[in-house]
């Protein structure tokens, strides 16, 4: 039986480790060919290979998002590689926990630039090419802390809500051409980069340990999960979804 994502081909941004790497793994069994773009290259490398012996497609792109020049050459490389890309998963980000006021200028930049700019680049070196083919699905990680606010992410609050918001206006201003742009909403993650935001919390006496969280989302969310929630706005199922922010947290932001 063909995939939900077979004949497609799927750029991957953060696409070595966690969620990005989950859901790099999940596409591909889905039938995508897989364009995994990464800062980190050993990982970014493991998971293709990972990829191919388990009988999928995938190549590995190595890029540093927050820049224009290596967004644009991988794209390119995508594209020559395996065509048109129809399926784009936002990922890549980074978190920067502190006191407000023990913020810089710089970690503001650094952090827009990982977590919006990114985005903004690559959604606009892609949709060129979904507008010429009159289709096309972009998934961007937003997280629960675009409209839930916590202690020592001011930052990554500000980053997450504009995540949110691209999202949606992207949606809004293609949907008449064949685009859908959709969010997905993570909770805590069990992943390094959650467990390393789990950590800095506690090393400044905020409690996010997993039995603080177990009151909020009942347990960590695993990476697959966020993949699939990515899997299914990706996918033709989610035909008439755009323009949504699909919150995986098991009712953190609901209760």
């Amino acid at each position: 039986m063909a995939g939900r994502l077979a004949g497609k081909t799927a750029l991957i941004s953060g696409g070595a480790t966690g969620a990005g790497g989950a859901a790099s793994k999940l596409f591909a069994a889905e039938g995508a060919r897989v364009a995994v773009v990464d800062i980190n290259v050993a990982a970014g490398e493991a998971v293709v290979a990972e990829i191919i012996a388990a009988g999928g497609d995938a190549a590995f792109f190595a890029a540093d998002v927050s820049l224009r020049d290596q967004v644009d050459s991988a794209v390119a490389a995508a594209s020559a590689r395996f065509g048109t890309i129809s399926v784009l998963f936002n990922h890549a980000g980074t978190i920067t926990v502190k006191p407000f006021l023990d913020t810089t200028d710089e970690d503001y930049d650094r952090l827009m630039d990982i977590n919006v700019k990114s985005m903004f680049m690559v959604t606009r070196a892609v949709l060129p090419q979904m507008l010429a083919a009159g289709k096309g699905s972009i998934v961007c990680t937003a997280s629960i802390s675009s409209v839930a606010a916590t202690p020592l992410e001011v930052l990554y609050c500000m980053t997450k809500g504009a995540c949110a918001m691209l999202a949606r206006a992207v949606a809004v201003e293609y949907r008449d051409r064949g685009i859908r742009c959709n969010a997905v909403c993570p909770g805590f993650i069990d992943t390094p980069h959650g467990q390393r935001e789990i950590k800095a919390l506690a090393e400044h006496g905020f409690d996010a340990t997993v039995e603080a969280l177990s009151v909020q989302q009942g347990r960590l969310c695993q990476p697959e999960e966020v993949a699939k929630a990515a899997l299914f706005l990706a996918s033709d199922d989610a035909s008439f979804v755009n323009g949504a922010h699909l919150f995986v947290d098991n009712c953190f932001t609901a209760a």
